[in-house]
């Protein structure tokens, strides 16, 4: 397919506010490497090799484990996910499947048992950060290099 648009080009302000949002994302209280499983599994759901390239990459630099990288999609299934990991994980999916799958009170429930009220809000914002990138990456037609 190729790239379609030089959408840095033909919207610098849009990219800076998204630029400025994962700036923010870094400074959350939420571990870096619990924002690059959030941004592998949501990028697995929706599709988007460029970011799921990018996110594993970035995941790698910070010392994750190719284990935990690669099992990031059976993560019910895994006992090398903490249970703060794995409930970020499922929020994960709920938010990124939302039409489907919604966010029951007891997904929010167990969330909330190891996130407080900002981390949790913070988890939500990133969630729907990646999900952005994503469908800006695939309806532009990037592709993983």
């Amino acid at each position: 397919m190729g790239k379609r648009l030089e959408y840095y080009k033909i919207a610098p302000e849009a990219m800076k506010i998204m630029m400025r949002m994962e700036e923010y994302i870094k400074h959350t209280d939420i571990d870096p490497k619990v924002i690059e499983l959030i941004k592998i599994r949501a990028s697995q759901l929706n599709g988007c090799a460029f970011c799921l390239n990018m996110h594993a990459a970035d995941a790698r630099k910070l010392g994750e484990t190719e284990q935990r990288i690669y099992c990031v999609s059976v993560w019910e299934e895994c006992v090398f996910y903490s249970s703060a990991e794995k409930v970020a994980l499922e929020l994960t999916e709920h938010v990124t499947l939302i039409p489907h799958k919604r966010v029951p009170d007891q997904v929010y429930d167990r969330a909330r048992q190891h996130y407080g009220e900002k981390e949790y809000t913070d988890l939500i914002i990133i969630i729907n950060q990646i999900n952005s990138w994503n469908r800006l990456s695939i309806a532009m037609g990037n592709e993983a290099e």
